[in-house]
């Protein structure tokens, strides 16, 4: 079971790519096949994603060493 995170607090994109490793594009790309949280407009110039939403995501890819085949 994985642990579900709550902490509500809008983040912006450095720190979203920060904390996944992953490009802009390569976020784009899984948010569009519906593999990544959606982000959220919180003005009109701005995107952000809650930070719940991105701990969650990363908790759900992590295998535990003894469930892995290494």
């Amino acid at each position: 079971m994985t642990k579900k995170f709550v902490n509500n607090r809008f983040i912006r994109e450095p720190e979203v790519q920060r904390l996944t490793g992953l490009s802009r594009s390569t976020r784009w790309r899984l948010e569009q096949d519906g593999d990544f949280p959606n982000r959220h407009q919180i003005s009109p110039n701005a995107i952000a994603w809650l930070e719940s939403d991105i701990q969650n995501w990363i908790a759900e890819r992590v295998v535990p060493m003894e469930e892995s085949n290494v």
